[in-house]
């Protein structure tokens, strides 16, 4: 019987401390979000067509060449290479001296016509009172009609010529049109300047392109919106997407049409000036475009010559599980039709564990 109780109490007192370790050592438990090291390429290798490269410029979309609207000796010149400007900004002054006494000049003209319709006018008002009383000539009250509207006319002339005066005046201060950085200067102060001298070179804050020069022989084969990616010596590893969005329609040096490349959504280590590199993605019109792919990027799909691509988003680190349509397969590539765009980053190894949204790191190459 003592046994019997002993037991007891032995698993009283076992239950016991469970209840405790549960109730007093609770802990919290944190889940660790793994993320997944991605294997990838970027989509480039047009399989009906060929890639070209061609080197280029950077150049900012908005660019103006600057210049006085008036001559004359520069007095101040506020900014240099490199500087950035607000819109409005001043730029440079051209000795205002000189067209203030225009304006002087031309103000003074103006109260001398006004002086004179005033006597023009009287002398109107009498020829025409001694007509009406039967003592004058028609002929004289027409002179006198005539020299009125010509003083009149007069006024106005003058008129203009002090708006103009004034207008003059204020083109002696030459400002930016837009936000942005001057990236050419050839002005200084005490220097006589011409109408129309380039003094500065403005690029716009904003949208960059890169402007290339594409051979006769191949121009043909460029079309609006072929996507393009661009590539830069001095930023080994980097690459930007981009559309062509101009086509000269005449060739220029060597033959050679001009052709600019937009960039799209450009880091901003990216600025005017710097050499690109465009690879085209050169198609036969008389083919289907298609991309090469690796087999195994591509997760099956019920349809046939359908699946998905798990594309890359750069800014969010994530994956999007995108459809694709193939045209088939050739060397262990799958030939992408529709899905996919050259500059794409997708992954090729371990697709079948990857879902739409999954945040992953790219595997160092």
């Amino acid at each position: 019987m003592k046994s019997f109780f002993d037991r007891l109490f032995i698993k009283i007192l076992l239950l016991v401390f469970i209840w405790v370790a549960i109730t007093a050592c609770k802990e919290k438990i944190e889940i660790v979000e793994q993320v997944r090291s991605l294997k990838t390429i970027t989509v480039s290798e047009l399989a009906t067509g060929k890639i070209r490269k061609f080197s280029g410029i950077v150049r900012a979309t908005d660019s103006s060449n600057m210049s006085f609207e008036v001559s004359g000796r520069v007095e101040i010149v506020n900014v240099d290479i490199g500087d950035r400007v607000r819109k409005g900004q001043l730029l440079a002054v051209i000795d205002k001296e000189p067209y203030r006494l225009d304006v002087d000049a031309a103000r003074a003209e103006l109260v001398k016509a006004e002086a004179k319709v005033v006597n023009t006018k009287e002398e109107y008002d009498r020829q025409e009172r001694v007509y009406q009383q039967g003592a004058g000539a028609k002929s004289k009250l027409d002179r006198a009609k005539y020299n009125w509207d010509a003083a009149r006319s007069q006024v106005n002339y003058q008129i203009a010529k002090l708006n103009l005066a004034k207008r003059n005046l204020r083109k002696t201060m030459l400002t930016s049109p837009y936000d942005g950085h001057i990236a050419w200067r050839s002005v200084d102060p005490h220097e006589e300047i011409k109408v129309g001298q380039k003094v500065f070179a403005i690029d716009a804050k904003g949208a960059l392109e890169v402007h290339l020069a594409v051979p006769e022989t191949t121009i043909h084969r460029v079309h609006i919106g072929t996507p393009t990616t661009i590539r830069f010596p001095t930023l080994p590893g980097h690459s930007v997407k981009g559309r062509i969005s101009f086509i000269g329609s005449a060739a220029v040096k060597a033959n050679a049409f001009p052709v600019k490349v937009g960039l799209i959504e450009p880091p901003a280590n990216i600025n005017p000036g710097m050499t690109a590199e465009a690879s085209l993605l050169l198609k036969d019109d008389s083919q289907i475009a298609g991309y090469r792919v690796p087999i195994q990027a591509i997760l099956p799909a019920k349809e046939v010559r359908q699946g998905y691509a798990f594309v890359y988003d750069p800014e969010t680190s994530t994956v999007q599980k995108t459809p694709i349509q193939t045209l088939g397969a050739e060397q262990n590539m799958t030939i992408v039709s529709e899905g996919l765009s050259a500059g794409d980053i997708i992954a090729v190894a371990g697709v079948s564990f990857l879902a739409d949204g999954m945040k992953v790191k790219l595997m160092e190459q």
